[in-house]
């Protein structure tokens, strides 16, 4: 018989434990404080993996860019309906990658060179629609308050009396498999429900007076991109323009909405969450995940190695398997092998399914919280 997911879910929280956090592996408890402190994992981690080499960051870009003309080029000369769906594929994973590679600039991880890193960083995500500066700021908020129910800022769960204030069309869309995964764009105009402002506007509360000129900027570029696009489909074919950007963009936002969801949600016991003086950002970053993806991996730049990237943001993505490899003996449980992939990851379909399916909200109240499922919700869907 078919289990249904409320079913899943109580033998879940049954296996967890969620009175004391107990996740099923002996007496194992990953909400407890480690027995280790964050300079003991710096410590471990070589010398050599923090410095940036900002020629070998260039030359990651270098690549991608070569990759991503070649295959519009290829597209366009065959210009076939056989190849347009494996054009989508993989120029929207390529588009991702490109993410990435803006998302280290962000970070200062790219290169020492400040200027270096927001040219580059403005050039790579203005050409895949999004706001450098605003990004950026709204995504160190992130690491700063990973696992923080309160201030956390991406993907954070929905408190109980918020997520009970959606009315149950909204609850559908935003827990029903894909329609998640093109939350991107929505979230850069809106930000999640329980917060307000946008990462385009300089005046948003998501930025402090001193950032505003930098968030414009971010603004002004994005806007020079958008015009772009409608005088390219001016002057060749909006339907050409579709294709060649517009369709890879969305496989992209997906690609992106698939993998943050993943390194945050959908681990195979439930992870805890944080509020008050329970939260560390020791405890916080501890909670995110590893995933492997197989042939991807080196295409988007090992991103998959989560959990170093969170506590240490300033390490070069070029370094991050390295330094987890380090990292492990101290990390010791509070480390989670990624289960191997198979050339795609198509093994991580079923942990985002079900994640889903089933954690939909968190409890008002408590510093340490699981997440919990809607009954109604999951019995709308399991029918």
């Amino acid at each position: 018989m078919k289990q249904s997911c409320l079913e899943r879910s109580n033998k879940k929280d049954a296996s967890n434990d969620t009175v004391d956090g107990i996740d099923g592996e002996g007496d194992f408890d990953p909400s407890a404080p480690p027995p280790f402190k964050i300079a003991e994992i710096r410590a471990a981690i070589p010398k050599h993996c923090w410095v940036k080499n900002p020629w070998r960051s260039l030359s990651y870009v270098l690549r991608d860019v070569t990759v991503v003309f070649a295959l519009a080029a290829a597209v366009l000369r065959l210009d076939s309906w056989v190849f347009w769906p494996l054009y989508w594929a993989a120029q929207g994973t390529m588009f991702w990658a490109i993410f990435v590679l803006g998302h280290d600039c962000g970070h200062g991880s790219f290169s020492n060179n400040h200027l270096l890193n927001n040219v580059v960083g403005h050039v790579l995500h203005s050409s895949i629609l999004v706001p450098y500066h605003g990004w950026r700021i709204s995504h160190r908020t992130h690491h700063q308050n990973h696992g923080n129910v309160e201030n956390d800022e991406s993907w954070v769960p929905l408190p109980e009396k918020i997520y009970k204030n959606l009315d149950l069309p909204t609850r559908i869309m935003r827990y029903t498999v894909p329609l998640p995964m093109l939350a991107y764009p929505i979230y850069l105009w809106r930000r999640s429900p329980g917060k307000e402002g946008s990462h385009f506007n300089p005046y948003s509360k998501l930025f402090a007076h001193s950032e505003r000129k930098a968030v414009l900027t971010s603004t002004v570029c994005w806007s020079i991109m958008v015009l772009l696009l409608i005088y390219s489909s001016y002057v060749f074919d909006p339907v050409q323009v579709l294709k060649i950007h517009g369709v890879p963009y969305l496989i992209f936002v997906m690609w992106l909405d698939f993998v943050t969801y993943l390194h945050h949600h959908g681990h195979e016991q439930k992870l805890p969450w944080y509020r008050g003086k329970e939260w560390s950002y020791l405890r916080g970053g501890l909670t995110t995940v590893d995933r492997d993806y197989g042939w991807i991996n080196g295409i988007h730049h090992d991103i998959g190695t989560h959990v170093i990237h969170h506590l240490f943001p300033q390490i070069p993505h070029y370094h991050l398997v390295e330094a987890t490899r380090a990292a492990k003996p101290v990390l010791g449980k509070y480390y989670r092998e990624p289960k191997k992939s198979g050339p795609f990851p198509l093994h991580l379909f079923s942990n985002l399914v079900r994640s889903i399916r089933e954690d939909h909200y968190v409890s008002d109240t408590g510093d340490v919280v699981y997440y919990q499922t809607d009954p109604q919700l999951c019995t709308i869907k399991s029918n």
